[in-house]
């Protein structure tokens, strides 16, 4: 299930191909950091997110100051968008490059060369011209998921001023380089509805859900439902040995990853650590699968390069089109 290798113009999705295989699972341990009284312990949060981040590129938030109301309010609507009809759903649909509207099963992620088992519907709040559903086919969805976007963009910023001191940059260098005022702005809530195991067939269990890939954003903040799980992370350090750990949805948590733009960003210091969703086993909760992942994506004018300039400079936009493109090439 693995495809031929293409050669791409970024280095990170011409890495991504090689990694398509099934692998082993090894425990590993995902650390837990506590956002409480944030600013008093601003420097402290900062040491543990680095800890985190430059050795498995993984870790869990708790105290973050979402409430779970709000967040059990946003899986409900996202079950309900996700239960109109094909033809209803087909009316918003993903527009290239754009990252926002509703796709069902058509990204292709280069480490499989096989579609993902989901559909999603992204929110763009810039982009989002005649793309959301009419309040008479799913009233209060838009209000809904317009708070829920901002409480994630403000967590998010939380966790982004910590790498901004320990790089060395202003404080606000990543607030204001995901200005959600601005035009250009592009961070984007993906709602994922992971198809339920109907009528599997044996080798239906193997492979996954969501093929194997680092994302291209600076940090996913991701929600799941306890008792959905599949999540699985193979860090960078250790991703040629293809050693699997699941990373099971707990109540109350936020799970979060460093992406290939922060990675740039940091010169390499933070690590994008290469995830999927795997399919369950027989013996697991045979379901849908929904997940919130919210991702902060620098705006479309940034400049993404390091203090120590590793990289050329590319903008964001630029960046984001190239890491689409190959997701969605169909």
């Amino acid at each position: 299930m693995t495809q031929t290798a293409k050669n791409y113009s970024l280095e990170e999705l011409n890495l991504e191909t090689t990694f398509g295989g099934i692998g082993k699972t090894k425990h590993r341990d995902v650390p837990q950091i506590d956002l409480g009284d944030f600013e008093k312990r601003k420097a402290e949060i900062a040491d543990q997110l680095w800890k985190a981040s430059t050795e498995i590129g993984f870790f869990q938030l708790v105290n973050h100051g979402i409430p779970q109301q709000q967040i059990d309010e946003a899986f409900e609507m996202t079950e309900r968008f996700f239960a109109l009809s094909h033809e209803t759903k087909a009316k918003y649909p993903l527009g290239k490059g754009t990252n926002a509207g509703w796709e069902y099963k058509s990204q292709v992620r280069p480490s499989t060369g096989t579609a993902d088992n989901k559909e999603s519907y992204q929110i763009t709040p810039t982009r989002m011209a005649k793309l959301w559903p009419s309040g008479e086919e799913l009233p209060g969805f838009k209000a809904a998921m317009l708070a829920f976007e901002r409480a994630n963009w403000a967590v998010g910023m939380k966790v982004l001023s910590c790498f901004a001191l320990k790089l060395g940059f202003a404080p606000d260098f990543f607030t204001e380089a995901h200005d959600p005022l601005a035009p250009d702005y592009q961070s984007t809530l993906r709602l994922l509805h992971y198809l339920p195991m109907t009528n599997a067939k044996p080798e239906d269990y193997t492979g996954w859900r969501a093929g194997a890939h680092t994302d291209y954003d600076c940090l996913t903040l991701l929600h799941q439902r306890p008792g959905q799980g599949g999540l699985q992370l193979c860090p960078g350090k250790e991703a040629s040995e293809l050693e699997w750990t699941d990373v099971e949805p707990l109540p109350g948590v936020i799970t979060c990853n460093i992406g290939d733009m922060l990675k740039r960003w940091s010169d390499d210091q933070l690590l994008s650590t290469l995830h999927r969703v795997r399919m369950p086993r027989d013996d697991e909760y045979l379901g849908p699968r929904y997940s919130l992942p919210f991702f902060c994506q620098a705006n479309m004018n940034a400049i993404v390069q390091g203090p120590k300039k590793i990289y050329p400079p590319i903008t964001a936009h630029d960046y984001l089109q190239q890491r689409i493109a190959a997701n969605f090439a169909g």
